[in-house]
């Protein structure tokens, strides 16, 4: 699976369009020229969310009522074109035309993202923790997403009761009702447990498998745990049968409390980096190493599953990394899956040009840097001229990062 081209419209700062190539593609420029808002817009147009913040309106133009991405890819032989459309308060997924669902829509371009906003991962709230399991889930089973909305739907209407319970005189007739909202949370919870453990396993073996860490960073061995809230109640096999026995035993309990006490939205992953939890005993740079890690474990078990890579996106790439990291990367990715990278600094752009597609990024705009890949126009004499005279202050840099 692979992108080749992207349209925006009304989104972030960004203008025009852009055609990559089939392997490594990179973004380079000035700060706030808008390199991370084009790996936005890609992770936008195949995940219908940002990476960047919790509400995709947020994307919309200062001025402008909605954004626009259209998107074309490439499977085998197969060519889709992709459309999202985002207002104030609605969004539009099209597939070739025709609009679909969400959950149809999801599958159509699998996007994973490396970013300093994904270190939430590591070092934020378990819920960042719980999101990273279930998209990966999700890229293996776009249903699965489903399950989670419904799971959702039913904790909201069951807290709105516990808590209309918790301030009534009688609590104990809402008893029968709370206790039908839990027999549909059973079968729920029990799928999104199984669902994320199961992945959880499957990240675990390829974090053994393939020695990522070894061979990119001399680093740790990385493994994970993923944490129940029921674990040590009963037998956690039999998910379902402990889960319906602590809700029951619980009911009092949630009630008086006014909310929801149990599931598994309350779940936790522990990462751990030699049998130590990394968020808690790690350095920024091991937690960084980590991230990545499983970032690419998930970019293996999508290839294993569907014998095709996704789209891997990594931001800022020489903020978070240094050279011989970055060379490692890049290297053991190499042909493996197509990837969009970020960086300010005009000497990495230069010294991968030979095996990429580079972009110089100004004011929203993505131009073809001479000599490299695909994308949308050449420079302007204008625009030459500006980037003779930036590229004259990378040349220690250059000499910096150069083989020498």
């Amino acid at each position: 699976m692979i992108l080749t081209r992207i349209e925006a419209s009304g989104f972030r700062n960004l203008e025009g369009f852009s055609e990559f190539g089939a392997g490594l593609n990179i973004f380079y420029g000035d700060n706030a020229q808008g390199k991370t808002n084009w790996l936005e817009a890609i992770y936008v147009l195949g995940n219908t969310k940002s990476f960047r913040t919790s509400q995709v309106r947020e994307c919309i133009s200062f001025g402008a009522n909605e954004c626009l991405l259209r998107g074309e890819t490439l499977r085998g032989t197969v060519e889709k074109q992709l459309q999202v459309l985002v207002a104030e308060s609605s969004k539009e997924l099209y597939v070739n035309g025709k609009r679909e669902a969400v959950i149809r829509y999801i599958g159509n371009l699998d996007v994973f993202v490396f970013s300093l906003e994904e270190m939430s991962v590591i070092r934020g709230e378990p819920k960042e923790r719980r999101r990273f399991i279930d998209r990966g889930v999700v890229s293996q089973t776009p249903a699965f997403l489903n399950t989670l909305s419904r799971y959702n739907q039913v904790i909201k209407q069951k807290n709105r009761l516990l808590a209309e319970a918790s301030k009534s005189n009688s609590p104990e007739r809402f008893y029968n009702q709370v206790e039908a909202w839990n027999e549909q949370l059973i079968d729920l919870g029990a799928a999104i447990h199984d669902g994320r453990r199961d992945y959880v396993e499957r990240l675990n073996l390829v974090l053994d498998e393939n020695d990522h860490g070894r061979a990119i960073f001399g680093a740790e061995r990385i493994n994970l745990r993923y944490k129940s809230q029921l674990e040590g109640k009963g037998d956690i096999d039999r998910y379902s049968e402990l889960f319906r026995e602590r809700l029951a035993l619980r009911l009092r309990t949630e009630v008086a409390a006014g909310h929801s006490l149990l599931g598994p939205h309350r779940d936790d992953l522990e990462i751990l980096a030699d049998n130590r939890e990394v968020a808690r005993y790690g350095s920024a740079g091991q937690q960084r190493s980590a991230l990545l890690l499983l970032d690419l474990a998930q970019v293996s078990i999508y290839t294993s599953t569907y014998e095709e890579s996704p789209v891997l996106l990594i931001d800022d790439i020489d903020a978070e990394l240094d050279r011989g990291r970055i060379e490692a990367l890049l290297s053991e990715i190499e042909g493996q899956a197509q990837t969009f990278v970020s960086t300010s600094r005009r000497a990495i752009a230069d010294r991968y040009k030979d095996r990429a597609s580079v972009y110089w990024v100004d004011r929203g705009r993505a131009i073809v840097d001479s000599g490299s890949g695909k994308g949308n126009i050449e420079p302007s004499e204008s625009e030459r001229s500006r980037e003779h005279t930036r590229s004259a202050g990378d040349e220690l840099e250059q000499e910096i990062l150069s083989d020498g």
